[in-house]
């Protein structure tokens, strides 16, 4: 898969009053450079009309879409790959589904880590590395774990999970080199603007970490 640095994920609740495509163009032109639609409250009907729109959008701009969860609205729309979580399809089934498109597997410990790598994953989620209110409940994995998997794991991840501008360095400096945030970007009023900030501090860990590293 293309590389990346900073992925988006979708979450209108944090924007009322702005739609869905306006924000997500905002935060493509800051930087973002991976966008996620995950919508876990519409019925299915409502996420496919936001997954074309999504499509349409991110064609514009050659950026690669993903669809959390619905690999049957990501195979009708044509996106770029899905994400899944633990308790998702099995990821040997969703490749035979899906092909060669991207497969993207959430991740809290080394254990899901190794076996995702194993099975095929393109790239895996580290998190939540720090509460999180798009993951209520969901116990933070730390800075340790990211740490673990700079180390043990070859494929992309990606640190998500309560990551903002304020502790983004922290994490950059445990070994991540791609950043996945939420409400900090999407419920910003300035999402352009943030995504530039974060991509700042993406570059300024670069020489360190290895810009576009291939962990």
């Amino acid at each position: 898969m293309r590389d990346f640095r900073l992925y988006a994920i979708t979450d209108e609740r944090s924007h009322p009053g702005r739609e869905l495509a306006e924000v997500m163009e905002e935060a493509i032109l800051g930087g973002a450079d991976i966008v996620q639609l995950r919508d876990k409250h519409s019925d299915r009907e409502a996420v496919l009309e936001k997954a074309k729109r999504l499509r349409e959008l991110t064609r514009r701009y050659d950026v690669p879409f993903i669809v959390n969860d619905y690999i049957d609205i990501a195979l009708e729309v044509d996106a770029d790959g899905i994400h899944l979580g633990q308790g998702d399809t099995p990821l040997s089934v969703a490749r035979e589904l899906v092909g060669g498109k991207i497969i993207g597997i959430s991740t809290h410990a080394i254990e899901e880590a190794l076996l995702a790598e194993q099975q095929g994953a393109d790239y895996i989620g580290v998190g939540p590395v720090y509460p999180t209110a798009t993951k209520a409940g969901a116990a933070p994995v730390t800075l340790s774990y990211v740490r673990e998997v700079a180390e043990k794991i070859r494929i992309p991840f990606v640190a998500i999970g309560g990551i903002k501008l304020h502790n983004a360095d922290e994490v950059i400096a445990a070994g991540a080199t791609r950043i996945c945030a939420v409400t900090e970007i999407v419920g910003n009023p300035d999402v352009r603007g943030t995504c530039e900030a974060f991509i700042r501090k993406l570059e300024q860990g670069g020489t360190a970490h290895g810009k576009y590293a291939q962990r």
